[in-house]
């Protein structure tokens, strides 16, 4: 990761040319992106003191951010864009209400393995119609958080946590675990701003062309 560090602002201009280039080609899409944990409920605490809850709602803000400055932006809404709580259960109904075509949740990992680093991506483990959309988009930004910014690819993984689950029947669901904060190196990554915006154009060009 300390190499990813070194060369994170020439991938920053290079994502942000990508996007550009790409622009003609994107469609107007509804993607809700949920900000994992909140207010009360901070997540994982990093070994340097960084909060689940704040990286998930920075980067969430850097991709609605970037995405407002697009030609042709996507249809993007936050489940939260403040520190405060939004249950399991809102979060998935919010999206229902608001009719997406696509649910991202963001997340940061944790583990006693001080070692233990890289990306995760999960999808429901149950099956409906939108489970080829939602395990694909998951290889492509695991595949592009991998090559463009160097993260060690840990897997799409199925599981059944709520807001999959919630979300089996509805529409294309994913859950992102974006790097330890248990490692000293991705957690010092993920407090610098130019790096949650690297990691936010990452994502956000994969969801132009799903």
């Amino acid at each position: 990761m300390k190499k990813v560090l070194k060369n994170v602002s020439f991938m920053f201009l290079l994502l942000k040319m990508c996007i550009i280039f790409g622009q003609e080609m994107s469609t107007q899409k509804r993607i809700i992106i949920d900000a994992g944990h909140g207010g009360k409920d901070s997540g994982a605490i990093g070994v340097n003191g960084i909060q689940e809850k704040d990286v998930a709602l920075n980067i969430a803000n850097a991709i609605l951010k970037l995405n407002n400055e697009l030609d042709t932006p996507l249809d993007i809404y936050l489940t939260r864009y403040t520190d405060t709580l939004i249950s399991l259960s809102d979060r998935t109904k919010l999206a229902k209400a608001l009719k997406a075509d696509l649910f991202v949740s963001l997340h940061c990992n944790h583990s006693d393995n001080p070692n233990a680093r890289g990306v995760e991506v999960y999808v429901a483990g149950a099956t409906s119609k939108y489970s080829d959309d939602a395990t694909w988009i998951a290889f492509e930004i695991q595949a592009a958080l991998n090559k463009q910014l160097g993260y060690e690819s840990r897997g799409v993984k199925f599981s059944g946590f709520q807001v999959l689950r919630d979300a089996t029947d509805l529409f294309p669901a994913i859950l992102l675990e974006l790097g330890f904060l248990s490692n000293l190196d991705e957690a010092e990554h993920l407090m610098e701003e130019e790096s949650l915006f690297a990691v936010a154009l990452s994502i956000l060009q994969k969801l132009q062309i799903n």
